[in-house]
């Protein structure tokens, strides 16, 4: 089994101004998910993230606010799992919560460098 990190892109939460029901509707969809990884032993991990970040780049090492999507799109959160290849972490990715939100899953093996 290889490890895959599924990133999830899309809108945020709080742009939406969800009512505290669909925002418990959504969250609900969320838990089923990951309840359904974790008992199929396929989950490794996972957050959400803030909107919010830092960007250190350059020799100059220029720090600069984000988030840095030119879009309304945001890296809201991540999942590592373990699947036999990239066509079966795909097929997991069918049941991310958001896609009726036309939210995105990247998803990138994860890359094991031996010492």
């Amino acid at each position: 089994m290889k490890e895959f990190m599924l990133i999830f892109l899309g809108p945020s939460y709080a742009e939406l101004k969800l009512s505290p029901e669909e925002m418990q509707s959504r969250m609900g969809k969320w838990w089923g998910w990951q309840s359904k990884m974790e008992e199929a032993g396929i989950l490794r991990g996972g957050h959400a993230l803030h909107a919010s970040a830092k960007r250190i780049s350059g020799e100059s090492r220029t720090v600069s606010d984000g988030p840095f999507a030119e879009s309304k799109e945001l890296v809201g959160g991540y999942y590592i799992i373990k699947a036999k290849d990239v066509n079966q972490a795909i097929e997991i990715s069918q049941d991310y919560p958001d896609f009726d939100l036309n939210g995105s899953v990247e998803v990138r093996e994860v890359m094991v460098f031996e010492q």
